[in-house]
């Protein structure tokens, strides 16, 4: 007998060694802010996503710290046999599978199934739905239906990436539902040779024969990438800059991995043959220095004039929306660095804006923004368009601020083109032209510019999980957080002086 919950068996759908990793070798995921964040907002939305009909009875009950699994399927057992119309978190169990149904429903001539997933659709979205979804909600109707349950609909609940926030929540138009029944077909199909594979895996004292493949990408980042990528090379075909993942795996597969077997082979393979991956290649193989195209990097430097700025937002996002003209997952922008030069050879100076947590942080922003930064005057920034992007939602959420904040934005430089065009490139970089990758590549030896160094905050991640907490914490740990934000947007804002001043010295 082979026992799985529902989350195994989409483990087993994208890789069987994904199951068999999580009985016999759970403590090698590796789990980042990122992961913990969808995995709050995803019960954040399912618990909002209950109240979509009405009334219901949630049925989740614990034993201890853990799920009580066998109340869970006598509760759900009892409130169907009493007729409740919705039961959320209906737990099935058979011949070992098991099952939690988000919402089920009651339909006059059996039950509906209603899978609440944290991702958007947008309501004229005519794609198809995402594989792993139909694979999961098909495994919960093969449950249901050999534990005698008539299923006579199945749902996908996502979020309406159309909806717009204005100040009261309203669940009917919160989420989009979407009928999955004519889509399930061919997942239904794979169920039953699925389970085999699934038994003969977790019988099996031994890890899986699985090399890396397509699926470890695809449709989601693996969990355990870094362990089964472990014997792969620092500099690899994974790194290589802009290469499809498909084109990576072919190449894996060839055994054409690391950068001196990359470079051998790359007069036969076109995709090789692009100039800045062949440019990777042979300063990763050779370590050649650092490449500088002066005269590309000295026409991008003319195009900058003083006063200059330096400018980096931070942002945060929500799944449920929070604030008053927003949707699933905005770009709330709550925080700004800027460094600035007014002439040349002149000081350094330094502004800074944090808005207070818990409130909608965009005007005071925006104001202050529009203070900071004069019109008319070079602002640059790194990747450009996510500060670009923030700028025009500025605008539009404050149209009496927008001749000042489009101007700001219609002025804005980016700083990333020199290395992402590759003007400038020396092995370190390692493929990434980002700023994390960049600036430690250009300083290798400078702990004032090691994001490593920084307390509490180290990357825009971490920033955004922070920063809406900020509102629930005691005084003191209030203030240490806000230091510990500054600090790091600070440090990014100065990141791009430093990248600045070194483009400055290639060509001086």
């Amino acid at each position: 007998m082979v026992y799985l919950s529902k989350s195994k068996y989409c483990g087993l759908w994208q890789c069987p060694k994904i199951l068999w990793m999580r009985k016999n070798m759970p403590d090698k995921a590796t789990i980042d802010e990122s992961v913990i964040s969808r995995m709050e907002a995803g019960n954040e939305v399912g618990d909002l996503a209950m109240g979509l009909f009405g009334d219901y009875v949630e049925v989740t009950e614990y034993d201890g710290d853990s799920l009580d699994i066998a109340g869970m399927i006598e509760r759900t057992k009892i409130e169907m046999e009493k007729g409740t119309p919705v039961i959320c978190e209906a737990s099935f169990s058979f011949n070992g599978l098991y099952c939690a149904v988000d919402i089920l429903k009651k339909e006059d001539d059996g039950w509906s199934i209603y899978e609440v997933k944290s991702s958007t659709k947008h309501q004229d979205d005519g794609k198809g739905t995402k594989p792993v979804y139909l694979a999961d909600i098909a495994y919960q109707k093969y449950v249901l239906e050999h534990c005698g349950v008539a299923v006579t609909g199945t749902y996908l609940v996502c979020l309406n990436g159309d909806y717009v926030f204005d100040g009261t929540l309203d669940l009917t138009r919160l989420f989009v539902i979407s009928d999955v029944g004519e889509e399930l077909g061919a997942e239904s199909d794979k169920i039953e040779t699925n389970l085999a594979i699934a038994e003969k895996i977790l019988n099996d004292d031994h890890e899986p024969d699985i090399d890396l493949d397509l699926c470890c990408k695809n449709p989601y980042d693996c969990a355990f990438w870094d362990y089964c990528a472990r014997n792969v090379p620092e500099r690899s075909v994974f790194s290589i800059y802009n290469l499809g993942f498909k084109e990576k795996i072919e190449l894996y597969r060839e055994g054409i991995i690391g950068y001196p077997e990359l470079l051998k082979h790359a007069p036969e393979y076109k995709p090789l043959q692009n100039e800045k991956r062949l440019r990777q290649l042979e300063y990763g193989v050779y370590d050649k220095g650092t490449y500088v195209n002066r005269k590309k990097i000295s026409e991008f430097l003319d195009t900058l004039s003083y006063p200059l700025y330096f400018l980096d937002f931070e942002t945060m996002q929500t799944a449920v929306p929070v604030f008053v003209g927003t949707t699933p997952y905005t770009q709330v922008t709550f925080q700004y660095s800027l460094h600035y030069i007014e002439e040349e050879g002149g000081e350094l100076k330094h502004k800074e804006f944090l808005a207070e947590s818990g409130i909608d942080p965009r005007r005071s922003l925006a104001e202050q923004l529009c203070e900071d930064i004069p019109m008319d005057v070079c602002v640059t920034a790194y990747n450009k368009s996510f500060e670009c992007g923030r700028i025009k939602e500025l605008a539009d959420a404050f149209p009496d601020l927008a001749d000042h904040l489009l101007n700001i934005r219609d002025h804005i430089v980016d700083l990333l083109v020199p290395f992402q065009s590759g003007w400038y490139y020396n092995r370190a970089m390692g493929g990434s032209f980002s700023i994390k990758s960049v600036l430690p590549a250009i300083f290798p030896d400078d702990p004032s510019l090691d994001y490593h160094n920084l307390e509490g905050v180290h990357n825009g991640s971490e920033a955004m999980t922070i920063f809406p907490k900020i509102a629930d914490m005691q005084p003191e740990e209030r203030e240490k957080a806000r230091h510990d934000l500054l600090k790091y947007c600070e440090l990014d804002t100065f990141a791009m002086v430093k990248v600045w001043q070194a483009l400055v010295g290639s060509v001086s």
